[in-house]
């Protein structure tokens, strides 16, 4: 635990700001090439699809090695794909239509990939809100069931991608794969816990010890 929390955390945290640094870097030396502003939004948007996508292969990783502890990197990760996100959607605001909330309106409401992305970037808002462990406590199981949402919001995401690109689909068609896979996986994982429920508390009452006057059936 100590290795996690002094050791391997601090070390993802500082490798999850290097993307940013190199823009940040790249926008002071003039090295971002002749659109430096869709260079920006391409890589933010990039970032946040695969953060999310870490985010959510988090579970299988625990369940396929046994590693329990990798949970606790989870809340780090998702919210640095809601950073990531924040940095996209300002690029969009500040840099490319310079606070012209009329024409972000009418961009949000008439293409399709905007409202996708749009939609997605509010959805990751309240489960960053909701991310603290004072919120876990206050919602209980509300929380688990609040934040499953992240599957919408990065469906939203990879189909904002999918409608974005319009000759090589490679890249989003990967991203829609991986994000296919690790639905699956969840899924195969909540049937498998369902289905394992009614044997669990079948053994438990076999094992229980008959009161003496129960009556035989047998």
């Amino acid at each position: 635990m100590r290795v996690l929390r002094f050791g391997l955390k601090p070390l993802i945290f500082l490798a999850a700001l290097v993307p940013a640094a190199l823009l940040v870097r790249g926008a002071i030396q003039n090295d971002l090439g002749a659109n430096p502003i869709e260079e920006i939004t391409h890589q933010t948007g990039l970032w946040t699809l695969r953060f999310l996508m870490i985010t959510l292969a988090v579970t299988p990783v625990r369940r396929i090695t046994g590693w329990h502890a990798v949970i606790r990197l989870r809340r780090m990760l998702g919210l640095f794909g809601f950073f990531y996100a924040c940095l996209h959607f300002l690029t969009y605001l500040v840099l490319d239509q310079f606070f012209a909330f009329d024409a972000i309106i009418a961009d949000i409401a008439k293409r399709p990939f905007i409202t996708m992305g749009f939609a997605g970037f509010v959805l990751l808002i309240p489960l960053a809100a909701t991310s603290t462990a004072g919120m876990m406590r206050r919602l209980g199981r509300r929380w688990q069931r609040l934040h499953r949402v992240i599957y919408v919001a990065a469906f939203c995401g990879v189909l904002h991608y999918l409608w974005l690109v319009k000759a090589d689909l490679r890249d989003p068609r990967v991203y829609s794969i991986t994000l296919a896979l690790l639905l699956g996986v969840r899924v195969v994982g909540e049937l498998a816990r369902h289905l394992s429920a009614p044997a669990s508390r079948s053994r438990l009452v076999a094992k229980s010890p008959r009161p003496a006057n129960a009556g035989h059936y047998d």
